[in-house]
């Protein structure tokens, strides 16, 4: 398409008739959330919700500025900076498609070694929340106690650096030693990542890293700082040359635009200790009790992304929505999810367990949503260990077999070989994937191999029940495939 309005604040008033735009004026904004690992659900969801209060003529004082502690930022940074912070929207629906420009950010702190750009902004007593989407891998979590590991190098390096740290955690702790000195407040630290009691995570995490240098300062984060749990729920694919395509045809010039699905849930725990935006005015839930929302989906549609991507990958399936035209993935899910998962999920205000996989069928089987395979089942060994292997673990405590989510193991382990069945090459596709891959080619032949990596599995690779249950999946894909295995496993 030729003549394509570029996106700045200078062509607000030149998009085409339809696409939402910002009422607000945006050089009238200031800053008041610094939010670090600025990707497409960040922008889809947090900033979405932000925007939104905005419109209202709401918290203008708490726009958002942009942050990563890794050089491979700066891309994204240069890219946003060229549209002056701007983002487009599509909310993919499937009966058609609607366009919005969310404004809320307006800035994006320049990335460093040793983040001293992003300590100094985070020291400005203007900023009241730091919030992060850094994935679930990034919070250098024990996979099997779940505690933060101060062994990891990189926070080996900020206990040793403190002024010059190398991750988010150390750079939080670093500016709130700054607050301090200079008689501030703290600021609230709000993880949005898929983790189980994510703020609990968070305060660890920092709070544990500050009495590695400085135990004063420690007690000063615990007792006076702020970490509230929270839910977040979008799906949102990657942007590729088809999202771009798409705004393109909208008439848009965006080179980083976020297509995402029609659905979208936050729930937060109200524990702010500088202030907060007033969220709950467009459709956030602010409860005491974020457990019960977050363990629903958590364990249902982040467990069961796993579930599905899996065998999508060896049976070379392209998207989240078509593994769910296949009807034995498809059958896989809503067994695995009805009668495994949902017996350790409790109901929420308004929904069952039961009616939640329902939901999530319908939301995977969005055929609008080019949600990759690839992408979802990237990090398994974060997102098994934080959203499986924790029912697994209950599910066995309680005496209850687990034959489904052994499949899921299974099916896992079959993928880390590196190869589908049609004979391709599954590339690298997790942080830890050199060590999967030869568990995986190792348990082809002794299937307890895989499960005697300890570090995800603890002590259940001992468990003599769930240990034979994962053998003859295995065995079973190996030996005749994985649409055998999945038939076996429904018909049974």
């Amino acid at each position: 398409m030729t003549d394509l309005v570029p996106l700045s604040d200078a062509t607000l008033d030149r998009l085409p008739d339809g696409v939402v735009r910002p009422s607000y004026d945006r050089s009238a904004l200031t800053p008041g959330i610094v939010h670090i690992g600025l990707g497409n659900f960040h922008r889809a969801h947090q900033a979405w919700y932000l925007h939104r209060l905005m419109q209202q003529g709401l918290a203008l004082d708490w726009a958002i500025l942009g942050a990563g502690v890794r050089s491979y930022d700066a891309a994204q940074r240069d890219r946003l900076a060229a549209q002056d912070y701007l983002t487009t929207l599509i909310e993919l629906d499937p009966e058609g498609s609607s366009a919005e420009v969310v404004g809320s950010m307006i800035g994006y702190v320049p990335i460093e070694d040793g983040n001293g750009p992003l300590i100094a902004q985070m020291a400005d007593p203007a900023i009241r929340i730091v919030a992060m989407t850094v994935t679930e891998g990034g919070y250098y979590l024990d996979p099997v106690t779940k505690d933060v590991d101060l062994s990891q190098p990189d926070l080996q390096h900020d206990i040793a650096n403190p002024d010059a740290p190398r991750t988010v955690f150390g750079a939080i702790v670093a500016a709130l030693k700054l607050r301090r000195a200079q008689g501030q407040g703290p600021f609230t630290c709000q993880s949005c990542d898929n983790l189980q009691g994510n703020g609990d995570i968070l305060r660890q995490a920092v709070v544990s890293l500050a009495r590695a240098t400085d135990p004063e300062l420690a007690d000063w984060i615990d007792a006076e700082g702020a970490f509230p749990n929270s839910m977040v729920d979008c799906i949102v694919p990657a942007t590729g040359d088809a999202e771009r395509e798409l705004v393109r045809e909208l008439g848009i010039a965006d080179e980083v635009p976020v297509s995402h699905e029609t659905y979208r849930q936050w729930v937060i725990e109200d524990q702010f200790c500088a202030g907060r935006p007033e969220w709950e005015r467009i459709g956030a839930t602010l409860t005491d009790d974020v457990h019960v929302f977050e363990a629903m989906k958590i364990r249902i549609l982040n467990g069961g992304h796993q579930i599905v991507s899996n065998p999508g990958e060896l049976l070379s399936v392209n998207t989240i929505a078509d593994c769910m035209t296949h009807p034995l993935i498809k059958g896989l899910f809503r067994k695995i999810a009805g009668e495994e998962i949902s017996r350790h999920v409790e109901p929420v205000p308004g929904m069952t367990p039961a009616n939640y996989v329902d939901l999530i069928d319908r939301r995977f089987s969005n055929p609008r949503i080019k949600d990759t395979v690839r992408r979802v089942a990237f990090d398994g060994s974060s997102r098994h260990s934080g959203f499986l292997i924790p029912v697994i673990r209950e599910s066995r405590a309680a005496g209850q077999d687990v034959p489904g989510l052994a499949l899921a193991e299974a099916l896992w382990a079959r993928m880390c070989a590196g190869t589908r069945e049609d004979g391709t090459v599954i590339e690298a596709n997790d942080p830890d994937w050199d060590a999967l891959h030869q568990a995986a080619v190792e348990a082809r032949e002794t299937p307890k191999a895989w499960l005697e990596q300890r570090q995800f599995y603890g002590d259940l690779a001992d468990d003599a029940g769930f240990a034979a249950d994962f053998s003859r999946w295995l065995t079973l894909i190996w030996r005749e495939g994985t649409e055998a295995a999945l038939r076996s496993y429904l018909n049974a």
